[in-house]
């Protein structure tokens, strides 16, 4: 039984830290970005895309976010809401497209957290 326990509490404490390091959004602050206009961005595999999607979303997969930056447009302040399956993609493309010089760039983590 503490076996169990202990199990529970290290996956418990990892999904935490996981959360911690990806650096996903509150709802809140995914509301305030769409209600300024965001740029909806799904960076899962088309495959994952057209399984489903947020309403409104592009798909740019991870794999090509960089070579991609043009369909994000030229306003580099302009508010992009990134999301994929857990949050991890969306962390590295959001790294990704604030390197490229945009200031606006929100993780939502996964797509069920989209409000």
């Amino acid at each position: 039984m503490k076996n169990w326990i202990w199990i529970i509490v290290a996956v418990g404490a990892v999904l935490v830290l996981k959360n911690l390091l990806i650096g996903r959004a509150s709802k809140g602050d995914i509301q305030a970005k769409l209600e300024q206009g965001a740029l909806i961005v799904d960076v899962r595999t088309p495959a994952e895309f057209a399984g489903g999607h947020y309403e409104g979303a592009i798909n740019i997969p991870l794999s090509g976010i960089g070579a991609s930056l043009d369909q994000l447009g030229s306003d580099k302040s302009k508010p992009i809401v990134l999301y994929c399956h857990s949050g991890a993609r969306s962390a590295s493309a959001k790294r990704t497209i604030e390197q490229a010089g945009y200031t606006n760039v929100l993780n939502a983590g996964s797509l069920h957290h989209m409000p």
